[in-house]
């Protein structure tokens, strides 16, 4: 079994800490359904490349939090499952140095968040899920834009976990 230092399973809590905060500040109501826009998928874009497969475990556990801090706790056992399932999806296709690979595994990543979040509303809130997909698409491409600007970051921030 691979053994985890402390500094790096330290990185990942905080990691889910600020896709936390970041997830609940700032906070973008969006008009027409029921989400919001916030800066935490490209947080959790950005622990995929900095933390690897401790990234799903921030990501599910940092963005149910927000669920659970900011009154959507309806959403949050599929923001769990979901957000989890957006690290996973970005971990397994994200390669370093290949900004196209990158781009394609963080918009697959946030397409399968898109389409996560139609079908738990559609069983959920019907009402919604159509009218939350354009939301959902736009807090994707926000989500991949940061996290593509991250890739600039993240050289400088894995010499802090070294």
């Amino acid at each position: 079994m691979k053994t985890i230092s402390v500094k790096k399973l330290t990185f990942t809590g905080l990691m889910a800490a600020l896709i936390c905060v970041l997830t609940m500040f700032p906070h973008i109501p969006i008009p027409a359904g029921s989400g919001y826009i916030h800066l935490g998928d490209g947080v959790i874009l950005l622990a995929v490349m900095l933390v690897g497969p401790l990234a799903i475990p921030a990501a599910a556990i940092g963005s149910m939090l927000a669920d659970l801090f900011s009154g959507f706790a309806l959403y949050a056992p599929a923001t769990f499952v979901i957000k989890g399932l957006v690290a996973l999806i970005a971990w397994l296709m994200y390669r370093r140095g290949s900004i196209a690979r990158t781009v394609l595994a963080f918009i697959l990543a946030e397409a399968a968040m898109v389409g996560g979040y139609f079908a738990f509303e559609w069983f959920v809130a019907r009402e919604y899920a159509v009218v939350d997909i354009l939301g959902n698409t736009i807090q994707g491409v926000s989500g991949v834009a940061l996290g593509v600007a991250f890739t600039y970051a993240v050289p400088q921030l894995e010499r802090a976990l070294k």
